[in-house]
């Protein structure tokens, strides 16, 4: 049943030629790492190719125990190696389609391995740097508060718990007796730090007008009930350290980097284009293009 679940979509993924595509990719491991689990007519199929194929199926798929999608992953293998080994005996790897098909697979994989090429050079630690300054100029840390509080339905109850915390009452232990918000009730009605945007805006501005250690004197109405909010600390956030925003920076200047990579050849190249015919792309009538002083039109 497994096999047959799988066998489409394994067998779609060796004519799009994805496997060639994830090989490109992957460095070649280790013999003692890369086990042989099978062999075809004397050739052999090693782990590698198993866990090429298994990175190329729907992320549900991946997220099974291997164990449960092996059996079928294998067969698959097995198959696709008789029918290319069946192709090569009728000498199709000669044919123009597949040499066609081929380069363009090795093409595809020079793009890849130029681009990374290309980042390592320019992903410099400087680069990186200018990248984390820059990045804490335009997300300033904001202030944060750090509250607990206790939802109730009815104002008249919110006063009553309020009446009780003046007279020393336990702030957490009413908060687990009480509190409509089960989740911060377990915690003693704790919220942890937050920023005033994170909060429904009465709530945000009831807590940050208050003073540290303070409890509201009034119920705070919302959509959600009437809260009593206890402010237990108040700071500026932390800025995140360059390792913990690295991959984000990274993945920006990756972006920057080959939009840059891509003008540079532009500019070095002669390029020509053509209407989907083939014809010569129609000239632009001077006459027609907007005066230096003349607004373009929308």
């Amino acid at each position: 049943m497994v096999n047959r679940v799988f066998r489409t979509a394994l067998l779609s993924m060796a004519v799009c030629g994805v496997a060639l595509s994830a090989h490109a990719q992957t460095a070649a491991p280790t013999p003692a790492a890369d086990p042989v689990v099978a062999r075809v007519n004397g050739e052999e199929l090693h782990r590698s190719d198993v866990t090429r194929m298994v990175a190329q199926l729907p992320p549900q798929v991946q997220q099974m125990p291997i164990e449960m999608i092996y059996p079928a992953v294998i067969d698959q293998l097995v198959s696709g190696k008789l029918v290319a080994s069946a192709g090569y005996k009728a000498k199709l790897a000669d044919s123009a389609e597949v040499k066609d098909e081929i380069k363009r697979a090795e093409e595809r994989a020079v793009q890849r391995a130029f681009i990374q090429k290309e980042m390592k050079t320019r992903i410099t630690a400087k680069a990186l740097d200018e990248a984390y300054q820059a990045y804490l100029k335009q997300n300033p840390p904001q202030d944060e508060v750090k509250a607990a509080h206790i939802l109730v339905e009815k104002e008249d109850e919110a006063k009553a718990i309020i009446a009780e915390l003046a007279k020393g009452g336990d702030f957490a232990k009413l908060a687990k007796e009480k509190s409509k918000d089960s989740v911060a009730a377990q915690q003693g009605g704790d919220l942890g730090y937050f920023t005033k945007d994170a909060m429904v805006e009465p709530f945000a501005v009831a807590a940050f007008a208050m003073a540290k250690g303070e409890v509201s004197k009034e119920p705070v109405k919302t959509q959600f009930g009437f809260h009593i909010i206890k402010v237990e600390d108040k700071r500026t956030q932390p800025a995140p350290t360059l390792d913990e925003v690295k991959p984000q920076l990274e993945q920006t200047l990756s972006k920057d980097i080959v939009t840059a990579l891509v003008e540079e050849l532009r500019a070095a190249a002669k390029v020509e284009t053509f209407q989907i015919d083939g014809s010569p792309l129609p000239k632009e009538d001077p006459a027609a293009a907007p005066k230096a002083d003349e607004p373009k039109k929308p």
